[in-house]
């Protein structure tokens, strides 16, 4: 390698110190990201909720209490008003609940919103499961319209029994530049 680079110390350094830039820049744009989905999957970071969950019948534990808190946000220029109907629900292990979030579009255009979903603490995702909800698909809201998003859930019995309160935050980003005119543009959105 030493025949590739100038004899000049000054320039072979600015040679390798130009490489190793590219090489960490290609590391944190396509190779980090993927290792950090798997990682956060495999851990259970990140509070991912997963997918849609297919209910199956199971009894309600009314022994136990759980307590449910909802955040929302919006990403940065999102302009949308965008809340949970309640802040806070108590609710059984084992039995299904309905939330509605609002959104309003208060711009003069046609907008598409898409609700990111964190929860915390990170161990009770993966007994947070959601059979129906907003964040699985984009809203499009016309210039001054409103929408109201329902979200149903379970709380799965087999939640530890320390965890007695989940957390569950919406971030709302707008994803209306990955819809051609307007129009429905699915292929090209990656969930």
């Amino acid at each position: 390698m030493n025949r590739l680079l100038p004899e000049n110390p000054v320039a072979a350094l600015s040679i390798k110190l130009g490489v190793w830039a590219v090489g960490m820049f290609v590391f944190a744009l396509w190779i980090m990201p993927p290792m950090y989905d798997a990682f956060c999957e495999i851990t259970g970071l990140n509070g991912k909720t997963g997918d849609r969950y297919e209910v199956t019948s199971a009894e309600v534990d009314t022994s136990r209490t759980i307590k449910v808190q909802f955040v929302a946000t919006n990403n940065q220029g999102m302009p949308w008003e965008f809340a949970p109907e309640v802040r806070t629900v108590e609710v059984h292990p084992g039995e299904q609940t309905r939330v509605n979030f609002e959104a309003f579009n208060p711009t003069e255009q046609k907008m598409v919103g898409q609700a990111i979903p964190s929860l915390v603490p990170y161990k009770a995702s993966s007994y947070f499961h959601k059979t129906e909800c907003f964040c699985f698909d984009q809203q499009h809201l016309e210039a001054g319209e409103g929408a109201e998003l329902p979200m149903f859930f379970i709380v799965d019995r087999d939640l530890p029994q320390q965890i007695h309160t989940i957390t569950l935050s919406y971030t709302l980003f707008d994803v209306t530049d990955r819809f051609e005119d307007g129009e429905d543009n699915v292929a090209s959105v990656t969930q």
